[in-house]
């Protein structure tokens, strides 16, 4: 019993879109296999993707457009068959002719990708062993040991402390200016208020404002003796009352 045509064109739409994931799966899986054995990790650093993962996409985009010209010719041939009402050629048929084709194109398109990833991979995608990147020529020009290189990280970690200490010393020495500035700020408010004072004095008729300080100083000192001497005088006079009384 032949199936109604409704139901050949969803079996072959269902079977036809699962037919280019499957082959895309299994191509990527083997493109990881390859990855495993050489990652091509320097040519990676130089383009920034992997050779096997462009690899990848040329092959899909060509899977994709042959899918895409088999379904076209499919459709051609089946516009052309309506022209022939007696013909004993089924929707069906057809389909089952265009995946058997679509096989045999692939198992081609296969065997010739395969030569021209080679080619890629070898003549266009590959650093040559004895070719360095830019940003790796200084390991080339300035070799070091293992031992070496534990060395220089040493002597590196010492400059960062010593670099660390400096900048502390640097803060504080700033902060202590800071301090000065604020000091002397202060001694010239000071050195001011002197020789205002030493211009009042001069307009009062004193001239030397050294010698007027002596003077009230010792000024001060005669007036603290007699404030002592009075005191003391009071004393006695609060004592004298009190046997009196």
């Amino acid at each position: 019993m032949r199936p109604s045509p409704t139901k050949e064109k969803e079996s072959h739409k269902s079977s036809h879109a699962t037919l280019p994931n499957n082959f895309h799966a299994v191509y990527g899986w083997f493109l990881l296999a390859k990855m495993s054995v050489n990652p091509m990790a320097y040519e990676a650093q130089f383009f920034g993707f992997t050779p096997q993962t462009c690899m990848l996409r040329v092959y899909i985009a060509f899977q994709d457009y042959l899918f895409e010209m088999m379904l076209v010719v499919e459709r051609v041939i089946l516009k052309k068959l309506e022209g022939f009402p007696d013909s004993k050629i089924s929707p069906f048929q057809i389909r089952k002719s265009t995946e058997k084709f679509l096989l045999f194109m692939k198992e081609r398109f296969d065997h010739l990708f395969s030569k021209m990833e080679q080619m890629l991979l070898q003549l266009v995608l590959n650093i040559p062993k004895n070719v360095l990147l830019p940003e790796d020529k200084v390991h080339q020009q300035y070799p070091y040991s293992k031992e070496q290189f534990q060395t220089l990280q040493g002597e590196i970690d010492q400059l960062q402390k010593q670099y660390k200490v400096e900048v502390s010393a640097g803060q504080a020495l700033l902060a202590e200016l800071e301090e000065q500035k604020m000091v002397q700020a202060e001694l010239e408010k000071t050195l001011q208020w002197f020789d205002g004072l030493e211009n009042i004095c001069r307009e009062h008729g004193t001239s030397n404002l050294k010698e007027s300080f002596a003077f009230l100083t010792q000024t001060s000192k005669k007036l603290q003796d007699i404030l002592k001497e009075v005191e003391k005088k009071n004393k006695r006079l609060q004592k004298s009352n009190l046997h009196v009384v």
